[in-house]
Protein backbone atom coordinates (compact mmCIF):
# COMPACT_ATOMS: atom_id res chain seq x y z
CA UNK A 1 0.00 0.00 0.00
CA UNK A 2 3.21 2.55 0.77
CA UNK A 3 4.68 1.47 -2.16
CA UNK A 4 1.49 2.40 -4.12
CA UNK A 5 1.23 5.47 -2.85
CA UNK A 6 4.53 6.47 -3.33
CA UNK A 7 4.40 5.81 -7.25
CA UNK A 8 0.79 7.76 -7.48
CA UNK A 9 2.87 10.72 -5.77
CA UNK A 10 5.42 10.45 -8.20
CA UNK A 11 3.29 9.87 -10.85
CA UNK A 12 1.29 13.49 -9.39
CA UNK A 13 4.64 15.11 -9.46
CA UNK A 14 5.26 14.00 -12.87
CA UNK A 15 2.08 14.98 -14.23
CA UNK A 16 2.59 18.43 -12.68
CA UNK A 17 5.81 19.50 -13.74
CA UNK A 18 4.63 17.92 -17.61
CA UNK A 19 1.45 20.55 -17.07
CA UNK A 20 3.71 23.39 -16.03
CA UNK A 21 6.33 23.04 -19.25
CA UNK A 22 3.59 22.53 -21.42
CA UNK A 23 1.91 25.94 -20.00
CA UNK A 24 5.11 27.47 -19.96
CA UNK A 25 5.61 26.57 -23.75
CA UNK A 26 2.31 28.11 -24.63
CA UNK A 27 2.55 31.17 -23.17
CA UNK A 28 6.82 32.18 -24.38
CA UNK A 29 6.55 30.11 -27.61
CA UNK A 30 2.98 29.35 -28.79
CA UNK A 31 2.31 27.84 -31.67
CA UNK A 32 1.83 30.20 -34.77
CA UNK A 33 -1.68 28.68 -34.81
CA UNK A 34 -2.70 29.70 -31.35
CA UNK A 35 -0.54 32.95 -32.79
CA UNK A 36 -3.26 33.66 -35.68
CA UNK A 37 -6.30 32.80 -33.84
CA UNK A 38 -5.31 34.91 -30.52
CA UNK A 39 -4.49 37.78 -33.47
CA UNK A 40 -7.73 36.81 -35.52
CA UNK A 41 -10.02 37.34 -32.81
CA UNK A 42 -8.40 40.29 -31.22
CA UNK A 43 -8.51 42.01 -34.51
CA UNK A 44 -12.00 41.13 -35.11
CA UNK A 45 -13.34 42.31 -31.80
CA UNK A 46 -11.60 45.24 -31.40
CA UNK A 47 -12.65 46.69 -35.13
CA UNK A 48 -16.56 46.00 -34.18
CA UNK A 49 -16.49 47.64 -30.91
CA UNK A 50 -14.84 50.48 -31.74
CA UNK A 51 -15.93 51.04 -35.46
CA UNK A 52 -19.33 49.01 -35.38
CA UNK A 53 -20.10 49.93 -31.51
CA UNK A 54 -21.08 46.20 -31.26
CA UNK A 55 -21.04 44.08 -27.83
CA UNK A 56 -17.22 42.44 -27.25
CA UNK A 57 -18.87 39.15 -26.34
CA UNK A 58 -21.42 39.04 -28.89
CA UNK A 59 -18.46 39.86 -31.51
CA UNK A 60 -16.73 36.70 -30.03
CA UNK A 61 -19.27 34.16 -29.91
CA UNK A 62 -20.92 34.90 -33.56
CA UNK A 63 -18.12 36.28 -35.64
CA UNK A 64 -15.22 34.68 -34.24
CA UNK A 65 -16.19 31.49 -32.97
CA UNK A 66 -19.18 30.02 -34.17
CA UNK A 67 -18.55 30.18 -37.69
CA UNK A 68 -14.76 29.44 -37.44
CA UNK A 69 -11.42 26.92 -36.38
CA UNK A 70 -12.45 25.01 -33.24
CA UNK A 71 -9.76 26.24 -31.51
CA UNK A 72 -11.33 29.87 -31.78
CA UNK A 73 -13.75 28.47 -28.97
CA UNK A 74 -11.56 28.53 -26.59
CA UNK A 75 -9.98 32.29 -27.14
CA UNK A 76 -11.05 34.52 -24.09
CA UNK A 77 -10.62 38.57 -24.91
CA UNK A 78 -10.59 41.51 -22.96
CA UNK A 79 -11.38 45.19 -24.01
CA UNK A 80 -9.86 48.15 -22.80
CA UNK A 81 -12.08 51.24 -23.74
CA UNK A 82 -9.92 53.83 -22.36
CA UNK A 83 -6.55 52.50 -23.47
CA UNK A 84 -8.10 51.22 -27.10
CA UNK A 85 -6.66 47.83 -26.98
CA UNK A 86 -8.07 44.13 -27.38
CA UNK A 87 -6.11 41.13 -25.87
CA UNK A 88 -7.03 37.64 -26.42
CA UNK A 89 -5.72 34.49 -26.25
CA UNK A 90 -5.92 30.70 -25.38
CA UNK A 91 -8.27 30.45 -22.59
CA UNK A 92 -7.18 34.26 -22.03
CA UNK A 93 -3.64 33.54 -21.19
CA UNK A 94 -2.15 31.78 -24.23
CA UNK A 95 -1.31 33.40 -27.97
CA UNK A 96 -0.75 37.18 -26.89
CA UNK A 97 -3.36 38.25 -29.08
CA UNK A 98 -3.15 42.17 -29.17
CA UNK A 99 -4.69 44.50 -31.16
CA UNK A 100 -5.20 48.49 -31.02
CA UNK A 101 -7.75 51.11 -32.12
CA UNK A 102 -6.31 54.01 -34.06
CA UNK A 103 -8.07 57.54 -35.24
CA UNK A 104 -9.50 57.59 -38.71
CA UNK A 105 -7.28 53.92 -39.62
CA UNK A 106 -9.49 51.65 -37.40
CA UNK A 107 -7.74 48.64 -35.67
CA UNK A 108 -4.46 46.53 -36.36
CA UNK A 109 -3.33 43.30 -35.15
CA UNK A 110 -0.25 44.06 -32.69
CA UNK A 111 1.62 40.75 -34.01
CA UNK A 112 5.12 42.17 -32.43
CA UNK A 113 3.71 43.22 -29.11
CA UNK A 114 5.02 46.86 -30.22
CA UNK A 115 1.85 49.25 -29.08
CA UNK A 116 3.61 51.99 -29.28
CA UNK A 117 4.79 51.60 -32.85
CA UNK A 118 1.04 50.54 -33.80
CA UNK A 119 -0.61 53.32 -31.91
CA UNK A 120 2.16 56.17 -33.46
CA UNK A 121 2.33 55.10 -36.71
CA UNK A 122 -1.15 55.70 -38.64
CA UNK A 123 -3.39 58.37 -36.66
CA UNK A 124 -5.31 60.68 -39.05
CA UNK A 125 -8.01 63.16 -38.47
CA UNK A 126 -10.96 61.47 -38.41
CA UNK A 127 -13.51 64.53 -39.12
CA UNK A 128 -17.15 63.82 -37.80
CA UNK A 129 -18.94 64.32 -41.35
CA UNK A 130 -22.27 63.65 -42.01
CA UNK A 131 -24.59 63.94 -45.26
CA UNK A 132 -27.74 65.47 -43.80
CA UNK A 133 -31.30 64.59 -44.29
CA UNK A 134 -31.27 65.00 -48.23
CA UNK A 135 -32.25 61.95 -50.76
CA UNK A 136 -29.59 58.97 -50.94
CA UNK A 137 -27.43 58.91 -51.97
CA UNK A 138 -26.22 62.76 -51.77
CA UNK A 139 -27.89 62.25 -47.98
CA UNK A 140 -29.45 59.99 -45.81
CA UNK A 141 -33.19 59.95 -46.59
CA UNK A 142 -34.67 56.79 -48.58
CA UNK A 143 -38.34 57.25 -49.37
CA UNK A 144 -38.51 54.08 -51.16
CA UNK A 145 -41.90 53.70 -53.14
CA UNK A 146 -44.15 50.71 -52.54
CA UNK A 147 -42.60 47.87 -54.23
CA UNK A 148 -44.18 44.56 -52.66
CA UNK A 149 -42.61 41.87 -55.42
CA UNK A 150 -38.99 43.81 -54.63
CA UNK A 151 -39.29 43.61 -50.82
CA UNK A 152 -40.46 39.64 -50.80
CA UNK A 153 -37.18 38.63 -52.61
CA UNK A 154 -35.58 40.37 -49.92
CA UNK A 155 -37.80 39.42 -47.09
CA UNK A 156 -37.36 35.91 -48.75
CA UNK A 157 -33.66 36.07 -48.75
CA UNK A 158 -33.02 37.65 -45.64
CA UNK A 159 -35.18 34.73 -43.70
CA UNK A 160 -33.48 31.46 -46.27
CA UNK A 161 -29.95 32.75 -46.13
CA UNK A 162 -28.38 32.20 -43.06
CA UNK A 163 -26.54 34.93 -41.25
CA UNK A 164 -27.97 37.72 -43.17
CA UNK A 165 -27.57 41.42 -42.14
CA UNK A 166 -28.11 43.80 -44.53
CA UNK A 167 -29.66 43.73 -47.95
CA UNK A 168 -29.66 47.10 -50.16
CA UNK A 169 -30.81 47.68 -53.66
CA UNK A 170 -30.24 50.20 -55.80
CA UNK A 171 -31.91 51.09 -59.24
CA UNK A 172 -31.53 54.46 -61.20
CA UNK A 173 -29.41 55.88 -58.65
CA UNK A 174 -31.95 55.15 -55.92
CA UNK A 175 -32.48 52.65 -53.04
CA UNK A 176 -35.91 50.88 -53.74
CA UNK A 177 -35.48 48.75 -50.89
CA UNK A 178 -33.43 47.56 -47.98
CA UNK A 179 -33.55 45.29 -44.92
CA UNK A 180 -31.29 44.25 -42.36
CA UNK A 181 -31.05 41.53 -39.82
CA UNK A 182 -31.49 41.61 -35.93
CA UNK A 183 -29.18 43.56 -34.21
CA UNK A 184 -28.13 45.44 -37.52
CA UNK A 185 -29.37 48.82 -38.98
CA UNK A 186 -28.35 51.35 -41.68
CA UNK A 187 -26.18 52.64 -39.50
CA UNK A 188 -23.99 49.74 -39.12
CA UNK A 189 -20.44 49.53 -40.40
CA UNK A 190 -20.05 46.31 -41.79
CA UNK A 191 -16.66 44.47 -42.92
CA UNK A 192 -16.50 43.72 -46.82
CA UNK A 193 -13.31 41.89 -46.40
CA UNK A 194 -11.93 41.22 -50.11
CA UNK A 195 -14.18 43.79 -51.63
CA UNK A 196 -12.07 46.22 -50.24
CA UNK A 197 -9.53 45.04 -53.13
CA UNK A 198 -12.25 46.58 -55.80
CA UNK A 199 -11.52 49.55 -53.62
CA UNK A 200 -8.03 49.34 -53.47
CA UNK A 201 -8.01 49.28 -57.24
CA UNK A 202 -10.33 52.37 -57.93
CA UNK A 203 -7.90 54.57 -55.30
CA UNK A 204 -4.75 53.40 -57.45
CA UNK A 205 -7.33 54.56 -60.82
CA UNK A 206 -7.29 58.45 -59.22
CA UNK A 207 -3.35 58.66 -58.93
CA UNK A 208 -3.66 57.06 -62.37
CA UNK A 209 -5.72 59.90 -63.42
CA UNK A 210 -3.45 62.51 -62.06
CA UNK A 211 -0.78 61.31 -63.74
CA UNK A 212 1.34 59.07 -60.40
CA UNK A 213 0.89 56.60 -61.28
CA UNK A 214 0.69 53.83 -64.73
CA UNK A 215 -0.37 50.39 -65.07
CA UNK A 216 2.97 49.93 -66.83
CA UNK A 217 5.25 50.85 -64.21
CA UNK A 218 7.48 48.12 -63.14
CA UNK A 219 10.48 47.77 -60.87
CA UNK A 220 7.89 48.03 -58.30
CA UNK A 221 10.24 47.23 -55.05
CA UNK A 222 13.58 48.02 -54.68
CA UNK A 223 14.11 44.40 -53.76
CA UNK A 224 12.59 43.19 -56.88
CA UNK A 225 14.87 45.00 -59.23
CA UNK A 226 17.62 42.76 -59.31
CA UNK A 227 15.64 40.02 -60.54
CA UNK A 228 12.88 38.81 -62.35
CA UNK A 229 10.37 40.23 -60.71
CA UNK A 230 11.49 43.56 -61.79
CA UNK A 231 9.41 42.87 -64.85
CA UNK A 232 6.05 42.66 -62.88
CA UNK A 233 3.57 45.65 -63.28
CA UNK A 234 1.10 47.34 -62.15
CA UNK A 235 -1.39 45.96 -64.33
CA UNK A 236 -0.07 42.38 -63.69
CA UNK A 237 -0.81 43.02 -59.55
CA UNK A 238 -4.49 44.53 -60.50
CA UNK A 239 -5.27 41.21 -62.76
CA UNK A 240 -3.50 39.24 -60.13
CA UNK A 241 -1.23 37.85 -62.83
CA UNK A 242 2.19 38.54 -61.22
CA UNK A 243 3.07 34.72 -61.21
CA UNK A 244 4.50 35.35 -57.39
CA UNK A 245 3.67 32.28 -55.08
CA UNK A 246 1.24 32.78 -52.68
CA UNK A 247 -0.77 30.51 -50.32
CA UNK A 248 -4.60 31.71 -50.01
CA UNK A 249 -5.72 28.96 -47.77
CA UNK A 250 -7.79 30.20 -44.88
CA UNK A 251 -8.28 27.54 -41.90
CA UNK A 252 -4.36 27.20 -40.93
CA UNK A 253 -1.29 28.95 -40.88
CA UNK A 254 -0.78 29.86 -44.53
CA UNK A 255 0.70 33.12 -46.59
CA UNK A 256 -2.29 34.96 -46.11
CA UNK A 257 -3.25 34.22 -42.41
CA UNK A 258 0.46 34.57 -41.54
CA UNK A 259 0.78 37.93 -42.98
CA UNK A 260 -2.42 39.41 -41.74
CA UNK A 261 -2.37 37.75 -38.52
CA UNK A 262 1.56 37.19 -37.39
CA UNK A 263 2.98 40.36 -39.55
CA UNK A 264 3.34 43.48 -38.27
CA UNK A 265 4.45 44.89 -41.40
CA UNK A 266 2.13 42.83 -44.03
CA UNK A 267 4.14 43.95 -47.28
CA UNK A 268 6.71 41.85 -46.04
CA UNK A 269 5.01 38.50 -46.77
CA UNK A 270 4.22 39.37 -50.46
CA UNK A 271 6.97 41.34 -51.35
CA UNK A 272 9.54 38.36 -50.60
CA UNK A 273 7.30 35.31 -52.60
CA UNK A 274 9.76 34.14 -55.52
CA UNK A 275 8.13 34.71 -58.74
CA UNK A 276 7.40 31.44 -60.51
CA UNK A 277 6.83 31.88 -64.25
CA UNK A 278 6.10 34.94 -66.61
CA UNK A 279 4.80 37.55 -65.23
CA UNK A 280 0.80 37.91 -66.81
CA UNK A 281 0.76 34.31 -67.64
CA UNK A 282 -0.98 32.97 -64.79
CA UNK A 283 -3.96 33.76 -61.87
CA UNK A 284 -3.11 33.53 -58.15
CA UNK A 285 -5.70 34.80 -56.32
CA UNK A 286 -3.56 36.67 -53.65
CA UNK A 287 -4.47 39.15 -50.46
CA UNK A 288 -0.56 39.90 -50.16
CA UNK A 289 -0.68 41.24 -54.19
CA UNK A 290 -3.65 43.63 -52.76
CA UNK A 291 -1.56 45.09 -50.14
CA UNK A 292 1.52 45.80 -52.17
CA UNK A 293 -0.52 47.89 -54.19
CA UNK A 294 -1.45 49.85 -51.08
CA UNK A 295 2.36 50.81 -50.00
CA UNK A 296 3.08 51.49 -53.76
CA UNK A 297 -0.07 54.03 -54.36
CA UNK A 298 1.30 54.94 -50.67
CA UNK A 299 4.57 55.60 -51.58
CA UNK A 300 3.72 57.39 -55.06
CA UNK A 301 1.75 60.24 -52.47
CA UNK A 302 5.20 60.68 -51.10
CA UNK A 303 4.33 62.23 -47.40
CA UNK A 304 2.68 59.32 -45.39
CA UNK A 305 0.37 61.36 -43.63
CA UNK A 306 -1.21 62.93 -46.74
CA UNK A 307 -0.91 59.38 -47.96
CA UNK A 308 -3.31 58.33 -44.46
CA UNK A 309 -5.65 60.74 -45.23
CA UNK A 310 -5.74 60.06 -49.09
CA UNK A 311 -8.33 57.79 -49.14
CA UNK A 312 -11.35 59.61 -47.50
CA UNK A 313 -10.12 63.16 -49.32
CA UNK A 314 -10.08 61.49 -53.06
CA UNK A 315 -12.98 58.68 -53.11
CA UNK A 316 -14.32 58.53 -49.74
CA UNK A 317 -15.24 61.91 -49.18
CA UNK A 318 -16.30 63.06 -53.03
CA UNK A 319 -18.69 60.08 -52.81
CA UNK A 320 -20.16 60.16 -49.21
CA UNK A 321 -19.02 57.34 -47.63
CA UNK A 322 -18.88 59.04 -44.40
CA UNK A 323 -18.86 55.77 -42.46
CA UNK A 324 -16.00 54.10 -44.50
CA UNK A 325 -12.98 53.27 -42.37
CA UNK A 326 -10.28 51.93 -44.16
CA UNK A 327 -7.87 50.18 -41.83
CA UNK A 328 -4.06 50.22 -42.01
CA UNK A 329 -1.51 47.52 -40.54
CA UNK A 330 0.23 48.16 -37.39
CA UNK A 331 2.81 49.85 -39.40
CA UNK A 332 0.66 52.37 -41.23
CA UNK A 333 0.15 50.61 -44.88
CA UNK A 334 -3.46 50.19 -45.46
CA UNK A 335 -5.35 46.60 -45.73
CA UNK A 336 -6.06 46.89 -49.29
CA UNK A 337 -6.86 43.30 -49.86
CA UNK A 338 -9.77 42.77 -46.50
CA UNK A 339 -10.27 45.35 -44.19
CA UNK A 340 -12.87 48.33 -45.44
CA UNK A 341 -15.95 49.06 -42.57
CA UNK A 342 -18.92 51.17 -44.02
CA UNK A 343 -22.62 50.62 -44.18
CA UNK A 344 -24.68 49.08 -46.39
CA UNK A 345 -25.49 52.07 -48.00
CA UNK A 346 -21.65 53.53 -48.35
CA UNK A 347 -21.44 49.59 -49.89
CA UNK A 348 -24.16 50.61 -52.31
CA UNK A 349 -22.42 54.34 -52.92
CA UNK A 350 -19.70 52.43 -53.84
CA UNK A 351 -20.84 49.68 -56.19
CA UNK A 352 -23.32 52.71 -57.90
CA UNK A 353 -19.93 54.82 -58.55
CA UNK A 354 -19.15 52.32 -60.33
CA UNK A 355 -21.79 51.68 -62.35
CA UNK A 356 -21.34 55.25 -63.50
CA UNK A 357 -18.20 54.63 -65.05
CA UNK A 358 -16.20 56.35 -62.37
CA UNK A 359 -18.05 59.78 -62.19
CA UNK A 360 -20.14 61.15 -59.22
CA UNK A 361 -21.94 63.95 -59.29
CA UNK A 362 -20.82 64.89 -62.40
CA UNK A 363 -16.83 64.83 -61.09
CA UNK A 364 -14.71 62.37 -62.80
CA UNK A 365 -12.84 60.91 -60.32
CA UNK A 366 -11.25 57.67 -62.10
CA UNK A 367 -9.83 58.45 -65.52
CA UNK A 368 -12.15 57.45 -68.90
CA UNK A 369 -12.26 54.15 -69.71
CA UNK A 370 -10.68 52.66 -66.07
CA UNK A 371 -13.88 50.94 -65.30
CA UNK A 372 -14.34 49.36 -68.66
CA UNK A 373 -10.78 48.13 -67.87
CA UNK A 374 -11.39 46.91 -64.62
CA UNK A 375 -13.89 44.17 -65.65
CA UNK A 376 -12.22 43.12 -68.91
CA UNK A 377 -10.93 39.79 -68.56
CA UNK A 378 -7.75 39.23 -67.15
CA UNK A 379 -5.97 36.38 -69.85
CA UNK A 380 -4.49 34.39 -67.10
CA UNK A 381 -7.73 33.95 -64.97
CA UNK A 382 -10.04 32.03 -68.20
CA UNK A 383 -12.42 34.72 -67.88
CA UNK A 384 -12.79 34.78 -64.17
CA UNK A 385 -11.34 37.40 -63.06
CA UNK A 386 -11.05 41.39 -64.25
CA UNK A 387 -8.20 43.42 -65.03
CA UNK A 388 -9.06 45.46 -61.86
CA UNK A 389 -9.31 43.76 -58.92
CA UNK A 390 -13.18 42.71 -59.78
CA UNK A 391 -15.24 39.10 -60.72
CA UNK A 392 -16.73 38.43 -63.11
CA UNK A 393 -19.04 36.01 -61.75
CA UNK A 394 -20.38 35.49 -58.89
CA UNK A 395 -19.54 33.42 -55.54
CA UNK A 396 -18.45 29.44 -56.30
CA UNK A 397 -19.90 28.40 -53.35
CA UNK A 398 -20.95 24.75 -53.63
CA UNK A 399 -19.93 24.81 -57.63
CA UNK A 400 -17.56 21.60 -58.84
CA UNK A 401 -14.19 23.41 -60.18
CA UNK A 402 -15.28 22.11 -63.40
CA UNK A 403 -18.02 24.62 -63.71
CA UNK A 404 -19.70 27.98 -64.10
CA UNK A 405 -20.57 28.83 -61.00
CA UNK A 406 -23.20 31.22 -62.60
CA UNK A 407 -24.88 28.44 -65.06
CA UNK A 408 -28.43 28.18 -64.14
CA UNK A 409 -29.21 31.72 -63.79
CA UNK A 410 -30.11 34.18 -65.91
CA UNK A 411 -27.45 36.90 -64.99
CA UNK A 412 -26.57 39.98 -67.92
CA UNK A 413 -23.49 39.48 -69.58
CA UNK A 414 -22.28 42.89 -68.19
CA UNK A 415 -22.74 41.50 -64.52
CA UNK A 416 -19.48 42.15 -62.58
CA UNK A 417 -19.15 41.46 -58.36
CA UNK A 418 -17.21 42.07 -55.91
CA UNK A 419 -16.61 39.65 -52.93
CA UNK A 420 -15.48 38.44 -49.53
CA UNK A 421 -15.33 36.40 -47.13
CA UNK A 422 -18.26 34.79 -45.34
CA UNK A 423 -20.69 36.00 -48.05
CA UNK A 424 -20.36 39.73 -48.78
CA UNK A 425 -21.38 41.11 -52.14
CA UNK A 426 -21.74 44.00 -54.13
CA UNK A 427 -23.22 43.02 -57.60
CA UNK A 428 -23.04 45.81 -60.73
CA UNK A 429 -25.32 45.69 -63.51
CA UNK A 430 -25.05 48.44 -65.91
CA UNK A 431 -27.52 47.40 -68.37
CA UNK A 432 -29.99 47.00 -65.46
CA UNK A 433 -29.14 50.06 -64.06
CA UNK A 434 -28.92 47.99 -61.02
CA UNK A 435 -26.83 47.52 -57.82
CA UNK A 436 -27.13 44.78 -55.17
CA UNK A 437 -25.22 45.15 -51.83
CA UNK A 438 -25.49 41.61 -49.83
CA UNK A 439 -23.56 41.62 -46.46
CA UNK A 440 -23.20 38.78 -43.98
CA UNK A 441 -21.60 36.21 -42.42
CA UNK A 442 -22.53 32.80 -44.37
CA UNK A 443 -19.33 30.86 -44.68
CA UNK A 444 -18.97 29.05 -47.95
CA UNK A 445 -18.87 25.69 -46.70
CA UNK A 446 -23.10 26.50 -46.29
CA UNK A 447 -23.42 26.78 -50.39
CA UNK A 448 -25.30 29.82 -50.19
CA UNK A 449 -25.01 31.67 -53.69
CA UNK A 450 -27.14 35.13 -53.94
CA UNK A 451 -27.11 34.76 -58.01
CA UNK A 452 -31.15 33.64 -57.41
CA UNK A 453 -31.78 36.57 -55.59
CA UNK A 454 -30.05 38.61 -58.13
CA UNK A 455 -31.60 36.99 -60.96
CA UNK A 456 -35.29 37.40 -59.61
CA UNK A 457 -34.45 41.40 -58.94
CA UNK A 458 -33.33 41.68 -62.72
CA UNK A 459 -36.37 39.79 -63.01
CA UNK A 460 -38.50 41.95 -61.57
CA UNK A 461 -37.27 45.80 -63.22
CA UNK A 462 -37.45 44.09 -66.71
Amino acid sequence: MLRLKTVLKKLFWFLLLVLAGLAGWLYFAPPEMIRVGANYAAKMVCSNVFLAGRDAGEVLERDVQAPGHPILRLIRVNVDESEGTVRAGLFGLFGKGLAVHRSGTGCAAVADGDLAAAQNGANVADPAVTNGDGLWPDGERVDSPSNQPVMEILERERNESPGTRAIVVVHDGRIIAETYGDGFSADTPLLGWSMTKTVTAAIIGTLVRDGKLSLSDSALFEQWKADDRAAITMADLLAMSSSLAWNEGYGTVSDVTRMLYLEPDMVTTGRTQPIEGEPGASFEYSSGTSVMLSRIWQAAIGNPEKALAYPRRALFGPLGMTSAVLETDARGTFVGSSYLYATARDWARFGQFLLQDGKWNGRVILPPGYVKMMGEPAAASSGDYGKGHIWLHGPTAGTPESEDPDAGFYLPKDTMWMLGHDGQTVTIIPSSRLVVVRLGLTPSKLGYKPQGMVEALVQAFE
